[in-house]
């Protein structure tokens, strides 16, 4: 055998050896490399879409929760048999009604049993009784269950037969002033509308769905296996995660990381993630849990349809030629034109696996590698640039859901919500330095006959007005808002009873006088109270709210203040 044929058969077995060593070494790098970018691009999913969820069912759920604090409507539901607190406590539905997303809301009393709804169309204006609730019946077994749970909150997919609807209901406890349950309120969402807008996110290879605390499937693309009315069946019956998956090693691999972020208490920004087979194709599974609705989020990432194979075949082209044509040069050339980029490649994928973007400028080589560190330095910087977007735009949305959550939409003032906040923020300041403060509590006159004569709109527009006059009257520093229908709360601090006193005529007198310059009868009931350090916040609010009772009782147009810190002022 001569030389020449050694030596190229030598090569050939060299470049056979190395490409064999160079394919095994490329097939395990790339396959790291995509397992680690698919958990990096599973917990940024599992983030956003959890995010998407929240921004939509934050709101709905705070004005359910207002709803059922609604001081009308749990008079009428500790006694629903009086007319007049029924007629009142509808109208503060139907104001609700409207600021839900999808206008309609429902209340179940526990006393009667009696179940009212009204929706979008205002169908059921002036009849919004729909029927009675039955606990022999099945379909009506979600109420007494809820009930017996005694959980403020729930959210469930589940179908009204008697209203012939599907929803994701948001359910809110109603509780009086000993904490009895004493009903039920809450708002149904369109179950097409929200899983076309949440969960169908429109990606290939992105599937997203949401399990409830057990694992039953509460919103998915495929209707077929949502878990309906999960909170009456029992367990073994309901449509569960683990129906997805074949193998019982995936029942078993999900269901357990289901299990541990229960373990972990809903830890904020806990993530689990790991490879399941679905439907014959290797998926990469990222899960959280949602302690604010009780639920997790599963996304199921098909890493192939995100980066096909084929994505890396000049890859392994470049491998080969190289090898064949530059058997001599191979340790210099790979090393400069394959390992250095790829080992760099690998070091930037850990960088970003542990959140740190700020990458060097990564090797690039005039070849596919070259191309596929510029095409990952792309993907860096738009996977860092719509991670801080996504963080900006969370968080606006909660700094704006916070604010839209204690601002009344009507008059732009504090909602009762702030108010009570800003009335336990001063309590605590006024024990903490030993001092007192003023509150103020206004009443509109005869604001029922002026919405009866003029109309809802001129109601509204006096509200408005009302609210523009008493900021007027007061320090920059005060706090005024709305406590709920025509009713406002002041609060003064610093304060002293003189303070009190004038400020509140000074308000009775600016907005009985702006009244009459608009050819309005507009005047307004005050009741007050000089608040104490040790006086707790159920205490002052009575004393205000009495005092505002005299004030009514004496004639209206009236301020009274509580207590024998001050005599009647007129």
């Amino acid at each position: 055998m001569s030389l020449n044929t050694r030596i190229l058969t030598l090569a050939s077995m060299l470049t056979l050896i190395a490409a064999l060593a160079s394919w095994l070494a490329y097939r395990e790098l790339s396959r790291d490399i995509m397992e680690r970018w698919g958990q990096e691009v599973a917990e940024i999913q599992v983030r956003y879409d959890s995010a998407r969820l929240l921004q939509s069912l934050e709101r709905e759920i705070g004005l359910a929760r207002q709803m059922a604090d609604s001081l009308a409507i749990q008079q009428w539901a500790d006694n629903p048999d009086d007319p007049v607190l029924q007629a009142t406590a509808i109208r503060q539905m139907e104001s609700f009604r409207n600021n839900f997303r999808d206008n309609n809301y429902f209340v179940a009393l526990r006393k009667n049993l009696h179940y009212y709804f009204n929706n979008a169309d205002n169908e059921f204006d002036g009849d919004q009784f729909r029927y009675q609730l039955d606990p022999a019946k099945a379909e009506d077994a979600w109420f007494f269950r809820l009930i017996e749970e005694g959980r403020d909150f729930h959210l469930n997919v589940n179908p009204d037969t008697e209203l012939g609807v599907t929803k994701l209901w948001i359910d809110v406890l109603i509780r009086g002033n000993g904490r009895d349950v004493l009903g039920m309120v809450g708002t149904g969402l369109d179950l097409d509308a929200f899983l076309r807008d949440i969960v169908d996110v429109g990606k290939d290879g992105i599937t997203t769905l949401f399990v409830d605390f057990n694992g039953a499937i509460q919103l998915y693309r495929d209707r077929n296996y949502i878990d309906f009315a999960s909170i009456i069946k029992p367990e073994g019956q309901k449509n569960t995660i683990d129906l997805l998956f074949e193998a019982e090693d995936d029942k078993q691999k999900m269901l357990g990381m289901l299990q541990m972020l229960k373990n972990r208490g809903g830890e904020e920004g806990a993530i689990a993630s790991s490879f399941v087979t679905i439907d014959g194709r290797r998926h990469l599974a990222g899960v959280a849990y949602l302690p604010a609705i009780g639920w997790f989020e599963i996304t199921l990432l098909d890493l192939d349809t995100l980066i096909p194979p084929s994505f890396f075949w000049p890859l392994v082209a470049v491998f080969l030629i190289t090898l064949l044509l530059t058997l001599v040069l191979f340790h210099g050339l790979v090393r400069r034109w394959v390992l250095k980029p790829v080992v760099a490649l690998e070091q930037a994928v850990n960088q970003i696996r542990e959140g740190n973007f700020a990458l060097h400028e990564l090797p690039k080589p005039d070849n596919e590698i070259g191309q596929l560190s510029a095409h990952f330095e792309d993907m860096a910087s738009t996977l860092r640039s719509s991670t801080e977007n996504l963080q900006e735009q969370v968080s606006q949305r909660t700094d704006e859901l916070h604010r839209l959550a204690r601002v009344d939409a009507l008059t732009g003032l504090g909602n009762r919500r702030a108010l009570d906040e800003a009335l336990a923020t001063e309590l605590e300041r006024a024990r903490r330095q030993n001092s007192g403060f003023g509150i103020l509590w206004l009443d509109v006159d005869q604001f029922k006959a002026i919405n009866d004569e003029r109309g809802h709109q001129t109601g509204d527009a006096i509200l408005c007005d009302v609210a523009h006059w008493l900021k007027a009257c007061l320090r920059p520093y005060d706090i005024a808002g709305r406590w709920g229908g025509d009713e406002f709360v002041v609060l003064l601090s610093p304060c002293d009873l003189q303070t009190l006193e004038h400020t509140a005529q000074r308000i009775r007198v600016n907005i009985e006088s702006q009244g009459k310059a608009l050819g309005l009868p507009v005047s307004v009931s005050i009741g007050g109270h000089l608040a104490g350090a040790h006086e707790n916040l159920d205490d002052l609010l009575k004393q205000a709210d009495q005092a505002l009772y005299q004030a009514k009782q004496n004639g209206r147009n009236q301020v009274r203040i509580s207590s024998e810190q001050s005599s009647t002022c007129a």
